[in-house]
This record gives structure tokens, sequence and C-alpha cells, in this order.
């Protein structure tokens, strides 16, 4: 069941970015988006929270700049996903240009699991040797791991963003804004956010000591904004003001082709312009390769292709990415008519329990570990409940993957499953959207029952129902290329949705385009100024196009609709048309056209 609302906006906040100059419609955007100044959509570096707001960030950088000097070997401990990809890539190309002996591991997810486990430390001393590790985009929630490290002589610094637990490992240094006593305001920045943090603070302690000279140039660090940007889009973090300053300076390197190879080379294996590329680009199309490789294979394929400066290098490590990512999808497809199986099944055997439920747990022995995150997320969205998916893992476990809804803080649930049930959760972490988490084989069930009497205590019924935000209607004088390109310029994320409509129009024309897609002609439903007290609804004078992507059958010949304004660009020409949403059944009849 769905719902569709207008977001609410704040009037003082309208009329301030109305009387400094923004139209009414974009000051009603940015107004419902908690803007209330027009410089909180400025984007220059210079609007950057200052690197000395992060708590041991200063501390943190004369102990890396001590390290460089002495020569002691540095290995950063990644994560298998876009994130950490990215966070690695950052951290070791910055660190060699500092003059660093730095090299990187990464967890193989199927043999080490997330994070820095006892495990991955052993590897690291046996394989590597390293005096320092310095974790990216993990190492929060791992205690055990920093403890072995210190056994083996190893120091460790954490970089990390996602919430701790109730212990902090005992590292050298912890870089994480979501740690006890940190100032740092931006709570939502990726881990590729926090060591490109760490590298500006550590180029200030190098310069200060006067490390950079001839033959050691100072880099200039916006020059990896590329890598910063495609990381926090991919990881689906809060776009708040100072996320998009990295999001929209990456997004211009990338659009002026000054991107680093490996990015470059993702652009064109996605046959993607990078003059024209977007958020949607970085998250839908050169992420998922990039995670392919951390999903199905072994993420050093993608970390590979994001440091190297060799092309053909980076071109075959980006065909490989293309191809596994392939498989992903093939994979998720099959798990995916498995799964919908399997709730067809619940609610033909459990109706009502199925009906009632406020939460989705799945487990299948064939299901893949790797794609078990997408597999909930399309289940989240299909069904609006908590899900969690989970596969067979290692020594009698299953692991599982969560995403979440409005409402219902994932990581803060399965926290209180396990204080309600000891021992039912082997380990788990994550965030408010998304969670990971490891039982035992024979624990499904049990897990199942706790995880939604959870749900229950912590949602309503009315959570239960989707809740589809738009910026509500628009008057035909608005809807305009000029509005659309204004639009297009601004960088939309979650937390900052990009602006939807919402209107009821007269389907005049549709035709299917690419076996799969529908092209239509629209004409938008418009009250008759003329009889108010009737609302007689009549067809526009004017027409727009239209399309709905992925569906071949014909709509009614009125709907009510969700839509974003687009620039559609064929054969040289540019136009505006209309991407539908969402759609529904209308059912109030048409009059005349107005004219």
């Amino acid at each position: 069941m769905s719902k569709i609302t207008t977001r609410p906006y704040d009037l003082q906040s309208f009329e301030t970015l109305r009387g400094n100059g923004l139209p009414p419609v974009l000051a009603r955007i940015y107004a419902a988006r908690g803007i209330d100044h027009p410089g909180q959509l400025e984007t220059e570096l210079t609007q950057l929270i200052p690197f000395t707001e992060l708590k041991n960030i200063v501390t943190t950088a004369a102990f890396l700049a001590d390290a460089i000097a002495e020569h002691k070997r540095l290995l950063i401990i990644a994560d298998y996903d876009s994130d950490g990809a990215t966070a690695c890539a950052v951290g070791i190309r910055i660190l060699r240009k500092f003059g660093a002996i730095v090299d990187y591991l990464v967890p193989n997810r199927f043999e080490f699991g997330y994070g820095l486990t006892p495990e991955i430390v052993q590897l690291a001393h046996e394989t590597k040797q390293p005096d320092i590790l310095i974790t990216v985009d993990n190492g929060i929630a791992s205690a055990a791991g920093v403890d072995e490290a210190n056994r083996l002589g190893m120091q460790v610094v954490v970089t990390d963003h996602h919430l701790p637990g109730d212990e902090l490992p005992d590292a050298v240094a912890i870089i994480n804004p979501n740690q006890p006593g940190c100032p740092f305001p931006s709570k939502s920045i990726a881990g590729v956010g926090v060591i490109f943090y760490l590298m500006l603070a550590l180029r200030a302690e190098l310069r200060q000591r006067g490390a950079f000279g001839p033959a050691l140039p100072e880099p200039n660090l916006a020059g990896f904004l590329d890598l910063v940007a495609l990381g926090t889009v991919a990881d689906v973090v809060k776009l708040d003001s100072n996320n998009r300053i990295l999001v929209q300076q990456g997004l211009q390197r990338i659009r002026k082709g000054r991107a680093c190879t490996g990015i470059n080379a993702l652009i064109e294996v996605s046959r993607r312009d990078f003059r024209q590329l977007s958020t949607y680009e970085l998250g839908f199309m050169l992420g998922p390769r990039l995670n392919a490789a951390g999903r199905l294979d072994d993420m050093s394929l993608g970390i590979e292709c994001l440091i190297t400066d060799d092309e053909a290098y980076a071109a075959n490590i980006a065909k490989q990415l293309d191809d596994l990512n392939r498989q992903r999808r093939e994979i998720e497809s099959d798990m995916q008519d498995s799964a919908l199986l399997k709730l067809d099944e619940q609610l033909k055997n459990r109706r009502t329990e199925f009906q009632t439920a406020y939460s989705i747990c799945l487990f299948d022995h064939d299901w893949h570990q790797g794609v078990i995150g997408i597999l909930a997320s399309r289940i989240k969205d299909k069904y609006h409940r908590p899900v969690i998916i989970f596969a067979p893992g290692n020594d009698g476990e299953l692991k599982g993957s969560g995403r979440s809804i409005n409402g219902f803080h994932l990581r803060d649930a399965l926290d209180l499953v396990s204080k309600q049930h000891p021992g039912l959760l082997r380990k788990f972490g994550g965030h408010a959207a998304a969670a990971g988490l490891t039982i035992q084989n024979n624990d499904f069930e049990a897990f199942r029952e706790a995880f939604e009497q959870v749900a229950q205590t912590l949602l309503t019924p009315a959570d239960l129902t989707r809740v589809i935000e738009t910026d509500g209607d628009l008057e035909l004088a608005d809807i305009n290329l000029e509005l659309a390109q204004s639009l297009e310029h601004q960088v939309w994320g979650q937390g900052f949705p990009q602006p939807s409509f919402n209107a009821r129009f007269y389907v005049e024309s549709q035709r299917i385009v690419g076996e799969k897609h529908l092209k239509l002609k629209l004409r938008k439903l418009i009250s008759d100024n003329q009889d108010q007290a009737a609302r007689k609804p009549q067809k526009s004078a004017e027409s727009f196009d239209g399309i709905l992507f992925f569906h071949h059958d014909p709509l009614p010949d009125l709907i009510d609709a969700v839509y974003r304004l687009q620039i559609n660009e064929y054969n040289g020409k540019t136009s505006l048309q209309f991407l539908l949403e969402h759609w529904f059944h209308a059912d109030q009849p048409v009059t005349g056209d107005a004219h």
C-alpha cells in the first residue's frame, strides 16, 4: 500500500530564499530539504568543515608523519565495497605522494568476513610484515582484531564512519565522526571522506615540517575528489552540505576529463559520457561494477583499477568488472525469483501471519552471500518492511544482510535483539538503513521470531505504508527546460532527494520503445478556474513527452503519476520529458480541452 504526500517546507526559509533571488519553485524545493539560506547551496572547497573538527586527527597526522620520516611500512586494511575500495585508493595514492611506504590488503568476504578480524591481522603479519595498520571504512567494531595486532607488535590507526559498539578498539588512534566526543558535525561522511580528511591533516603536518620541496612536490588533494565522490554516492550516505561539496567537486573534475584512469575506464565500459556524468551514474553505473568485485570475486580487482595509471591495464580490469556485474545481475535475478516464490508460499500457508508481519527474514542454502544485500533491498522496496536475507557462511554459520525502512534503525534493532537474546547474534554491525550479521545455522527461526518481536515493538502499522514524498504539483508556467537544467546542476542523493512532482495526466498516446519501455504523450489535467466549486479537470493545451522505463503494458487513459523533469538529448536536439517513477489509476472523468 502506498500514499503520495507533499514534502512540507518552512515558510520562513522559503521567503528568505525567494528574497535572495531564487525562483519560487526552487525556493520551495530547497526549503523542503532544510535549506534556509543560499549559502548552504555553495559547493566551493572553502566551505568544507575544517579537518581540525575531527577528534584525534591532529595527533594522528603527527603520528603518521613520524612513521613516514622513519620509513615505517604502512598497510591499509580495506573493506570490500565501493566505499572501502575508493577509500583504499585515496589512502594509497596520497600516501605514496607523501613518500610513504604503503601497501594494502582487502579481506575476501567469503574467507575472512568484514573488518579487521584477528585472522586478517595474522595474514597481514605473515604476508606483508607491516609496522602500522590503517583501516579504512572499517575497524570501529574490531576490538579483537586490534588486540591481535597489538600482540603481534603492529600499531593500528582506525579510520571509519560506522557506529561504534559498546567497546572501542585499543588502537593508537581512532578517526570516526561517530565515536563518543567527536564534534565533527557531518556524521554522515563516508569512509572515503574520513580518510580524505586524514590526508588533509597529514599534508598540513608535512607542510609545517617543511617536508615538501623539489624532491617531494606538495600534491593538490582536490585531484582525488573524483574517488571521494564515487565512494560517497555509492555508499548511499546522507548528502548533507559537506558531502554535497565533496561530491560536486569530484563530479566537476570528472566532467572536465580529469578523473583518474580507473574511473575513466569504468565510465567507458558503462557506455556513459563523462561530460554529462551525474550522481545517478556514480550510484547506479560505476558503483555496482566496482562492487561486483567484492560481491563475487575479490575487491583487490576493483582497488587495482582505481590505483593504476596504466590505461590499458585499467581498461582490462574495467572489462572484468563489467563481466562480473553481469554475472551478479543474473544471480540476483534468480535469487529474487526464488525469494518471491518463498514469500508466495508463506502467503498461501500462513496468510494471516504473513499479512500482519512487520518484518521479513528469508534463507536459502543456494543463495549467494555476495548478493544478499541487493536482494534484501529489492524485497524491502516491494513489501516496505525491514528485510534480512541469509545465505550460508563458513563453519555452520549464516551470513545475513539487512535493509530497512524509515523509522526503523536497523543496527539499533539488532542491538536490541542481541540484548534480549544473548548469544543469538554471533556478531553484527551497520547503521540505520543497512546492517550485516552472523548467526548459527540452526538459529534462523529463533532469530526470525526475535527480530519480528523487535519490529512489532518499534514500528506502528502506519510505518508499514509506503509514503511517496513529492514536491507537489507544478504550474504549467514552471514546466520548462530551464527548470530541468537548474535541477540537473545540483547534487541530489540520499537525504537530499532529487525533486519529483505529482499530477493527473491524460495519456494521449503510448508506444513501446526499446522492446521494454513506454514512450508517452501526456496532457496535464488542470482545474477550470471559472468553476472552482465543480473543480472540473481539463486537459492542458500543451502535451508533454514522457517515458516509463521497464513497462510495456498499456496505461489507462487517465493516470495519477509521480514524475521527474528530465533533459532528453536525441539526434542533436535537447528537449524536456517527464520520467514517470510511479503511476496509479485515476477515475475522475476528463472534460474538454483547456484554452
